[in-house]
């Protein structure tokens, strides 16, 4: 299922899943499909809500019946032309993110690849959806770009195996790990220059793992102004789903929500020849095959 969350024309913000162009909206359907049908699913507000409340089932229940009965459900349906889409998770609790977690990442720098997950964070303020508008600090002059799979917690996990750590992930989506890079660098610290407003464009959707049949393996790729500057794959990384999970687990407890980018891969544009940075009127497009496309206009 691809979970998303979107604005209608009257400005009301709600979750959705999306069949094509059409999208359903689950605080619509899901009372209609409990009246019809006799059911008690929990009403739901947003996609932390339905991840929180872990009735994944009941909703999947409630959208087949949508699917199969579309007259009965017309009120809940509209149109993707018609909506805007914003972050599909709108307030997660951590967005945790894994630095040089590629092989090729590490080889465009010339560096050793790390003997164990570095780890930094970004505020999810910084978060904005599919269509919104990345914009340029005046304090940065190298803003760069960063595809990156991302996986969103299902359940609270707290000391987990790698063995059964893919049982707390709910599903993935897409961020673009935008980055100051001379702010970065300057403060050492990272998380100032990765984590300006509008920094960290997510989504289109966030799509059940269960549509993923191995997230270890799919094409990643960005480009800016139509110019493909990194292609690769998710069999590049370095430390598995499994195993950041169940390393970070060991640290903090994960609540359902919670996302984690897993890297990106090499062709950022710090580490090119000649450097390339972001600049108004740039368009970065990024892609992960099973899960979509996020596009973003830069100001």
């Amino acid at each position: 299922m691809q979970f998303l969350t979107f604005l209608t024309t009257e400005g009301n913000e709600k979750v959705g899943l999306r069949d094509g162009r059409d999208i359903y909206s689950l605080p619509d359907l899901i009372p209609l499909f409990n009246k019809k049908q006799g059911k008690k699913v929990e009403p739901v507000e947003d996609l932390v809500s339905v991840i929180q409340k872990n009735n994944l089932s009941a909703v999947k229940e409630a959208w087949e019946w949508a699917l199969a009965n579309e007259e009965e459900v017309s009120a809940c349906k509209y149109n993707s032309a018609d909506v805007q889409l914003k972050e599909p998770l709108r307030h997660p609790g951590k967005v945790v993110c894994v630095g040089n977690n590629y092989m090729d990442h590490c080889r465009e720098q010339n560096v050793e690849p790390p003997k164990k997950p570095m780890i930094f964070s970004k505020w999810a303020s910084c978060l904005i959806g599919d269509g919104d508008t990345i914009e340029l600090p005046e304090e940065s002059s190298q803003v760069d770009y960063e595809v990156e799979l991302t996986v969103v917690i299902g359940k609270t996990a707290r000391n987990v195996s790698e063995e059964e750590a893919m049982d707390y992930v709910f599903g993935y989506t897409i961020m673009n790990d935008v980055s100051a890079r001379d702010v970065q660098f300057e403060d050492v610290q990272w998380v100032r220059g990765k984590s300006y407003d509008t920094f960290a464009p997510l989504g289109p959707v966030v799509i059940t793992k269960d549509e993923i049949q191995d997230p270890h393996n799919l094409k990643i790729s960005l480009e800016v102004n139509g110019e493909k500057l990194q292609d690769s794959n998710t069999s590049n990384l370095i430390f598995k789903i499994p195993y950041i999970i169940s390393y970070l687990s060991q640290g903090f407890t994960f609540e359902p929500g919670d996302i984690i980018a897993t890297g990106t891969p090499h062709g950022v544009g710090v580490f090119r020849d000649p450097q390339i940075f972001l600049k108004s009127g740039d368009t970065c497009r990024l892609d992960i095959e099973g899960i979509g496309t996020l596009e973003n206009n830069v100001q």
